[in-house]
């Protein structure tokens, strides 16, 4: 009997009958294909078959079938989430469009990520104090900019504050730091055409005036009244 592949269509599958075989998958032998009646009907990982009973000559009903399918689902939006949260951290927000991208139903989605932040897989407020953490390290910006990031991973404003005040960033030291590192590739060019470039690139970085001025003023020398 031929092995069916995991994604065949479902609606080209038997809704119920008798569990004719169950065969290990080749390439995760994590999973199993459940036959019924000799045609391949589902798949499911092999600790759920063995928590659900699933064994050779029992009898599925429609509502059965269509519940370990949509179990299977789950299963699978699962491990695809702790796939991407072995690349990097990331927000419920982050996981939710990716999963949705991924075509997983919002049913299936909701599901996994309850299960995935009953683990402690899912925190927002450590996901956005490391963001923050690795930022004012590896790529210093203002509150502004920062704030705005964590928005867009889909932080809620009241974890983003609490974040930005705990972490006690120093503006004006971050924006001298980047401003000296960039001054120095901007050394032959005239004063002004420098000061001008860098205070564009401090404010794309999220830096207000004041941060800007202080910061150039630091590390250029004061400009005349």
């Amino acid at each position: 009997m031929r092995r069916a592949p995991d994604d065949t269509p479902e609606h080209s599958l038997p809704t119920n009958g008798t569990i004719s075989a169950i065969k290990g998958q080749q390439r995760n032998p994590e999973r199993v294909n459940i036959f019924l009646d000799g045609v391949f009907a589902f798949a499911m990982t092999r600790e759920d078959a063995l928590l659900q009973g699933v064994r050779i000559g029992r009898e599925l009903s429609i509502d059965e079938v269509a519940g370990f399918r949509a179990r299977d689902t789950v299963s699978k939006a699962v491990e695809a989430a702790l796939r991407l949260l072995t690349v990097r951290p990331r927000t419920e927000k982050e996981l939710r469009d990716r999963l949705r991208q991924k075509g997983y139903e919002p049913s299936a989605i909701d599901d996994a990520i309850e299960r995935i932040e009953g683990w402690g897989y899912l925190d927002d407020a450590a996901f956005a104090r490391l963001w923050v953490a690795n930022r004012t390290e590896h790529r210093p910006r203002g509150k502004r900019m920062l704030t705005q990031e964590l928005r867009q991973k889909g932080v809620d404003r009241e974890t983003i504050a609490e974040t930005i005040d705990e972490a006690e960033i120093d503006e004006v030291a971050a924006a001298i730091v980047v401003a000296e590192k960039s001054a120095r590739k901007m050394s032959s060019l005239d004063p002004i055409v420098a000061r001008r470039r860098l205070m564009g690139q401090l404010a794309r970085r999220g830096f207000d005036y004041g941060t800007i001025k202080t910061a150039l003023d630091r590390v250029l020398g004061e400009t005349e009244p």
